[in-house]
């Protein structure tokens, strides 16, 4: 056995003990275990690290400990991340069906295995969405995030905290079953399809190729608007007022 100190920063103290929080701790470690072992062994999965120091240099998950290191792990930003695309497990469905109404290219099925989720997010440069860390703990992710929060909207509020969702966002933009882009269709092209009242009072529709839905901006359209933009931070989105305009 060897022993090594370990410091924790940011948002990686939730992955802690309480008496192991914001302070540097000393850890034993089996001889022959990596930096990459250990972190995990303390209970925070490698995706959620963002920059190593050992010994106050940059350092590597793959180094073997060795007696008296001093490890200072750092939480991932958005760079560290794979981009907007997420892959989300099958406890988060309404955490992915309020990225979709964001704009945010998010895939879900509840019959997800953990074995495809990992192969669609290393196949597609996805980053995992999910509340479980072994899933986050497996060897051939790159990039996820774990979700603290327990409800939806306070989700997309810590991811969105998390990523500085805001700027990309584009809601009402992707089909909330199909994830696919929606697409502007002239009226007349789904005249039939629309209740009466609709087909009476809205003029602009979008559609998706996927499943055939419409969509319109009907009375439900600013209250979800105003709960997206609570979520995110925003009182409007940039991105949906130059949509707006045009």
């Amino acid at each position: 056995m060897v022993t090594a100190t370990f410091r924790f920063f940011g948002a990686l103290n939730d992955f802690l003990p309480r008496d192991r929080r914001d302070s540097a701790f000393a850890a034993p470690c089996a001889r022959a275990a990596t930096a990459k072992h250990m972190i995990e062994a303390l209970g925070v999965p490698h995706t959620e690290v963002g920059q190593l120091r050992v010994n106050g240099l940059p350092g590597a998950f793959e180094r073997l400990l060795q007696e008296g290191d001093d490890l200072a792990v750092y939480p991932q930003s958005q760079a560290d991340l794979a981009g907007t695309g997420f892959v989300a497990d099958a406890h988060l469905g309404g955490l992915a069906r309020l990225l979709r109404m964001a704009g945010f290219d998010t895939l879900y099925d509840n019959g997800y295995r953990d074995e495809e989720i990992v192969a669609i997010a290393r196949g597609q440069a996805r980053t995992v969405l999910t509340r479980d860390r072994e899933l986050l703990k497996r060897r051939e992710l790159a990039h996820g995030c774990y979700l603290h929060a327990i409800r939806p909207e306070q989700q997309l509020r810590e991811l969105s905290a998390r990523l500085r969702l805001a700027a990309a966002a584009l809601p009402f933009t992707r089909c909330l079953d199909c994830n696919r882009p929606l697409r502007p269709v002239a009226k007349a092209a789904v005249a039939e399809r629309l209740p009466p009242a609709v087909r009476a009072q809205q003029q602009q529709f979008t559609t998706c190729d996927a499943c055939g839905r419409v969509f319109w901006k009907g009375s439900h359209y600013q209250r979800m608007l105003a709960m997206l933009g609570g979520a995110i931070g925003l009182e409007s989105f940039p991105s949906q007022r130059a949509a707006d305009d045009t």
